[in-house]
């Protein structure tokens, strides 16, 4: 007798896992909770909405938007490489893009006012790197 019940006991000790493993997973995807309206599934396109937060700009980055927005708003490209001057005398750390921000001044400024009237503008500002923008698009 002993033979036959540690034989149902290894049975049971093989089966009985599977068995509640099984249970388990049918229960959970069936409690009334468990809504499957779309509203409800997380999926790939709505993990996109969830709020991360925003990788921040760099210095640089923002003063190039601050001064482009400066020209879109109206004021001269003198005016705004008068600013763009004083921001590298203020920060130091800034001169090393100031090249690449007086570039992209002169281009837009070119879109804004032509060739011609964006050349006049022109100021000793990280040398010539406003002219190159504006002959880069002229």
């Amino acid at each position: 007798m002993t033979h036959t019940a540690r034989r149902i006991g290894r049975s049971l000790a093989l089966v009985l896992p599977v068995v509640l493993v099984l249970s388990g997973t049918l229960a959970v995807t069936m409690v009334p909770w468990a809504d499957d309206s779309p509203s409800q599934i997380l999926t790939a396109s709505s993990a996109e909405q969830v709020s991360v937060p925003k990788k921040q700009l760099a210095a640089q980055d923002v003063l190039r938007d601050k001064l482009l927005g400066e020209l879109q708003q109206g004021q001269t490209p003198g005016v705004v490489l008068t600013h763009l001057q004083q921001e590298v005398n203020k920060r130091p750390s800034l001169a090393v893009h100031c090249v690449g921000i007086a570039e992209a001044l002169g281009r837009a400024a070119v879109r804004a006012y032509g060739p011609t009237k964006a050349q006049s503008f022109a100021r000793p500002v990280c040398d010539t790197s406003y002219a190159t923008g504006v002959a880069s698009v002229g």
